[in-house]
């Protein structure tokens, strides 16, 4: 699994990626993980708002912080 935050560096795009990576522990799913800092990089992805969570290639959440919770239901989900 290929997981990518999409941010600029912010509190909250930081605070997501923490989030996914507990999560990716707690769960035992194995995903490479990647903060994507660059906005020409983040348009690419339609995302006008971040944090963004793409989980191999497809937005799964953008503009919010999704909880810990949230974010171990979408990698379960895949």
């Amino acid at each position: 699994m290929k997981i990518e935050i999409l941010g600029t560096g912010c509190a909250k795009c930081d605070k997501m990626e923490e989030l996914v990576k507990l999560a990716l522990e707690e769960t035992g799913v194995n995903a490479d993980v990647n903060h994507i800092r660059d906005i020409k990089k983040i348009m690419t992805y339609g995302v006008m708002t971040t944090p963004a969570l793409v989980i191999n290639g497809k937005v799964k959440a953008a503009g919010k912080l999704p909880s810990s919770e949230e974010i171990k239901k979408i990698l379960v989900k895949k």
